[in-house]
């Protein structure tokens, strides 16, 4: 038995260069693409928002526009037949209901190293994420 598999593993991206390195490293750890899955999660939209109150903003556009960018990003050869999927909610709750329902053997995921203020306002995903995961977390440092 491997201590680190290379069967379903999940990179979430929130387009931070952080997590596209994540990305990229596990593309170099694990041989073949379709084994990889990416997921990034929207936050709930804010009813106060101008987009929202003029009705030129709503959850399916921003899937879409989002869907476009991961399909732009994950274009090159090295990336084909990776999975992606976006979702909407509370960022660490969706990764890890996502790496739940398809049987995600590990989480390769990238910490921005917030502390003080910043990480008590903000919160940590990768921390929620490791302490409630079903599975393995890889947590990537700077």
């Amino acid at each position: 038995m491997s201590l680190i598999t290379t069967n379903r593993v999940l990179v979430p991206i929130d387009f931070s260069t952080e997590s596209w390195q994540a990305l990229a490293e596990t593309r170099d750890f694990v041989n073949d693409s379709a084994n990889i899955y990416v997921i990034h999660v929207l936050p709930h939209l804010n009813p106060a928002d101008p987009g929202v109150a003029w009705n030129t903003v709503n959850d399916r556009t921003r899937k879409q526009n989002v869907e476009k960018n991961l399909l732009e990003q994950l274009s090159a050869p090295k990336y084909q037949g990776i999975n992606y999927y976006v979702a909407i909610g509370d960022p660490s709750s969706q990764i890890i209901d996502y790496a739940k329902n398809e049987n995600i053997e590990l989480i390769v995921i990238p910490s921005h190293g917030y502390t003080g203020l910043k990480r008590f306002f903000l919160g940590s995903v990768a921390e929620k994420v490791v302490r409630f995961s079903h599975c393995p977390v890889l947590v990537l440092r700077r």
